[in-house]
């Protein structure tokens, strides 16, 4: 019995010494929807991609609570219009960027726009040397 926990011990220590070969990095662009606040309601996750606009299905067009992103340097830019819409209002039609620190992630309501989200683009994160923070790289 002794010499069985030996030999597994000792298997144990080899494999830990060799690197692991199908490790995968988490992909960059994933994000929770759910039709309620705090992650709750019917929830997808889905890992998009960036630099695309998204259309959100049903139960998600236009019902949407949480949007929240992975940790992974990127933003995304909510739309109240479709991927085929035009925005038409003067003062745009997104809120802006939302990232894993945006604080509204989980309740959208609280800025009125469980109601007005269609739509999604995504986009990488920028670095500056200089400045040491983040810009996010918006196509017009």
């Amino acid at each position: 019995m002794k010499f069985s926990v030996a030999i597994a011990a000792i298997a144990v220590m080899a494999a830990s010494a060799f690197p692991i070969r199908n490790f995968h990095k988490r992909e960059v662009g994933g994000i929770l929807t759910c039709t309620g606040v705090n992650a709750t309601g019917t929830c997808h996750y889905e890992v998009y991609e960036l630099e695309k606009c998204h259309q959100l299905p049903t139960p998600f067009h236009a019902n949407i609570n949480t949007f929240a992103p992975d940790g992974e340097d990127f933003s995304c830019y909510p739309r109240t219009t479709d991927c085929d819409g035009i925005c038409r209002s003067p003062t745009g039609c997104t809120f802006g960027a939302v990232d894993f620190n945006y604080e509204h992630k989980y309740d959208l309501g609280a800025i009125n726009w469980d109601t007005l989200f269609k739509s999604f683009d995504c986009q990488a994160k920028k670095w500056s040397n200089s400045t040491s923070t983040s810009i996010t790289k918006r196509s017009a």
